[in-house]
C-alpha cells in the first residue's frame, strides 16, 4: 500500500520491486554501452599511438638538419602530416559515432512496444544521419584537398 508522503512512496516502491532486480539483465542491458565506450577507447588509443609514432618520427627528422633551409622544409612536412592525421581521426571518430547512433536505433526499434509504429521514426532518424554523415565527409574532404592545395602551393613558391 503507497504511504503518504513521496519519500515514503519512493521507499516503497524500491521494497517491492527489488525482488525482481536481476542483475543478469542489468549487466545484459548495460553490455553495448560498454561496447560503446571500449570502440571510442580502442580508437583513441590507435590515435594516441600514431600521433606518438609520427611525433617520434619528427624527432628523428631533426637531428641530422643542420642547415635553416632544410629545418623548414621538415616543419612543412610535419604540418602536412598533422593536418593529414588530425583529418584522419576525425574521419575515423566521426564514422564510428554514427556507426553507433546507427546501432543505437536498431536496438531502440527492437525493444520499442511498437516496433511497426516506430519504424517511420527510425527511418527518418537513419537517413538524417546518413544525410549529416555525408555532408560532414564532403566539408572534411573539401577541407582536406583545400590543405593539399595550399601545400603545393607552398612548396612551388
Amino acid at each position: 500500500m503507497p504511504a503518504k508522503t513521496q519519500i515514503e512512496d519512493i521507499a516503497y516502491t524500491m521494497k517491492e520491486n527489488l525482488a525482481k532486480f536481476n542483475p543478469a539483465a542489468s549487466q545484459e542491458a548495460l553490455a553495448p554501452v560498454m561496447d560503446n565506450l571500449k570502440a571510442w577507447g580502442e580508437l583513441i588509443q590507435a590515435q594516441a599511438q600514431t600521433a606518438q609514432a609520427a611525433m617520434a618520427e619528427t624527432v628523428e627528422s631533426f637531428k641530422g638538419i643542420k642547415e635553416p633551409t632544410a629545418a623548414f622544409e621538415a616543419m612543412k612536412a610535419l604540418a602536412e602530416r598533422n593536418m593529414a592525421i588530425a583529418a584522419q581521426n576525425l574521419k575515423d571518430a566521426s564514422a564510428l559515432g554514427f556507426a553507433q547512433f546507427h546501432a543505437n536505433i536498431e536496438a531502440l526499434q527492437k525493444v520499442h512496444p511498437a516496433p511497426e509504429a516506430f519504424a517511420p521514426v527510425a527511418k527518418g532518424l537513419h537517413d538524417a544521419a546518413s544525410q549529416v554523415e555525408s555532408a560532414l565527409e564532403s566539408t572534411m574532404n573539401k577541407g582536406a584537398d583545400a590543405v593539399k592545395t595550399a601545400a603545393k602551393k607552398a612548396r612551388a613558391a
